[in-house]
């Protein structure tokens, strides 16, 4: 899979793409990732990207320099190793958009090369979404300063998805949200902590037991903290 960003703050994304998951996904081959910096698509002297809102109002990202990003990378050469998936998605990160969940996660998989487009100030001219992008992403019922940080959520979301990316498979499968249930509670050393135990059951070495037990809790906790999943 290739994974095209387009930015006007690469720098933003050095730390995470140069760390855990995302890094040995790249040192494997199994990602590619390719940070654009949208400035470099500008025909302004000055290199702007943005201007006034018509009718009023704060800075916009312009169309011709994100249009010329996108014709670009969608005119390179290059190809991934996944073998029957769909060519290209065009993604534009926004509080306008479907809100990322887990299902949402997994159709991306089905691509072999996706554009990230991460807006900033008062957002990006309209044309944009009405013609240029496939899809637009929300990662939920707030505002932050630009689309970086979705990008960054997206990303790391669906790589760890990606098969070979995490070698325990079966533990990505029992994670929360992956079913109608959270994921079921975890201990680890040391058994007593201060008066606070490990549930016997998890030492008792009965693995059908300890399964039953996972699932209980599993539709425990989701029924207090999140009961709306298990109407999905």
């Amino acid at each position: 899979m290739i994974i095209d960003i387009i930015t006007i703050f690469p720098g933003m994304f050095k730390p995470v793409l140069e760390e855990s998951i995302i890094k040995r996904a790249q040192d494997k081959g199994l990602v590619k990732i390719n940070i654009h910096n949208l400035r470099d698509y500008s025909d302004n002297s000055n290199k702007k990207i943005d201007a006034p809102s018509y009718g009023g109002g704060g800075m916009v990202f312009q169309i011709e320099p994100v249009w010329k990003a996108v014709e670009f990378i969608l005119s390179k050469e290059e190809t991934s190793d996944n073998k029957g998936t769909k060519q290209a998605r065009k993604i534009l990160f926004t509080p306008k958009g479907k809100e990322l969940t887990q299902n949402k996660v997994k159709e991306f998989l089905n691509y072999q090369r996706l554009v990230l487009i991460a807006p900033r100030y008062e957002g990006i001219d309209q044309r944009v979404h009405n013609h240029l992008a496939d899809e637009e992403i929300s990662i939920g019922d707030y505002i932050l300063s630009g689309g970086e940080l979705p990008a960054m959520v997206f990303s790391d979301s669906l790589i760890r998805l990606i098969p070979g990316v995490v070698s325990d498979r079966k533990s990505i499968e029992q994670e929360s949200f992956q079913s109608s249930t959270l994921d079921f509670p975890h201990y680890t050393r040391p058994e007593n902590f201060r008066g606070f135990k490990v549930p016997e059951v998890l030492l008792s070495g009965n693995h059908k037991k300890i399964e039953e037990w996972r699932k209980q809790e599993a539709d425990k906790m989701t029924r207090k903290k999140r009961p709306d999943l298990l109407g999905n």
